[in-house]
């Protein structure tokens, strides 16, 4: 199993879902892990107090406001000194068609999505950088590779995390500080648990695999390209997708 004694890793949005899962994985390979939430605090305290091992935090912030973020980190440094990694996981969407997408909706979808991913990954490469290590890697989705009617807003954002990394990871490498992304294809959480059953038929005959994934599917790839395992990897996207898109 991969090895991640001696990581302290903040991971956003992990109150519930992917987040939560990745968070638990990480844990159990031995990382302390701050669990963040933005408004649902008891949900966070659920995951916080699941989870394996010491020294674990519970931090308040929402990615996409630069002043929250600014404190969230604040208290990161303080209680642990550093981070040696950082997964920027907090999304949200507001699906609709582009001929009925309000203003509104796209910029609350690029704020959180890819906006919180500038500054959570901005506030943590400082002390990566001094630090000479840290790993950083961005949960994406196969939508932002492959679009999606009425997730525009969604698509977009998602691709330019994508981008964002590779020209992050150019700036950086010299200080073995590394950025990746992992992108999920269609993942089994409380979001697709509702979905109609003809629905879930037509996902999966569009899936090689023949199944949708699970969240440890997702957080095993988080967790190696966080490891000394991935070192001399940087700047790309590994799909977990089950070959919908390759």
């Amino acid at each position: 199993m991969t090895n991640l004694n001696d990581h302290k890793v903040l991971v956003t949005g992990s109150s519930r879902g992917i987040g939560a899962g990745i968070a638990k994985v990480l844990a159990d390979m031995g990382a302390q892990v701050a669990v963040t939430y933005s408004s649902s605090k008891e949900p966070a305290e659920k995951v916080l107090a699941s989870l394996p091992g010491e020294g674990h935090l519970l931090i308040q912030l929402n990615v996409g406001d630069p002043e929250s973020v600014d404190a969230a980190f604040k208290t990161i440094n303080e209680k642990w000194g550093s981070i040696t990694g950082l997964v920027n996981n907090a999304g949200i969407t507001a699906d609709q068609l582009l001929m009925r997408l309000k203003p509104e909706d796209f910029d609350r979808v690029i704020d959180t999505n890819l906006k919180g991913t500038f500054l959570c990954t901005k506030a943590a490469t400082k002390p990566m950088m001094k630090a000479r290590k840290g790993s950083i890697v961005n949960i994406t989705s196969v939508i932002g590779q492959m679009g999606n009617a009425g997730q525009s807003n969604y698509a977009a954002s998602k691709a330019g995390t994508e981008a964002f990394a590779k020209s992050v990871a150019q700036e950086i490498a010299s200080r073995n500080v590394r950025v990746n992304n992992v992108a999920p294809g269609f993942i089994v959480t409380d979001m697709t648990d509702v979905l109609p059953d003809e629905q879930k038929k037509a996902i999966l005959a569009n899936i090689p695999m023949n199944q949708l994934g699970n969240v440890e599917d997702v957080a095993m790839a988080v967790a190696f390209l966080l490891s000394d395992d991935s070192k001399y990897i940087t700047g790309q996207t590994i799909a977990v997708n089950g070959g919908l898109y390759m």
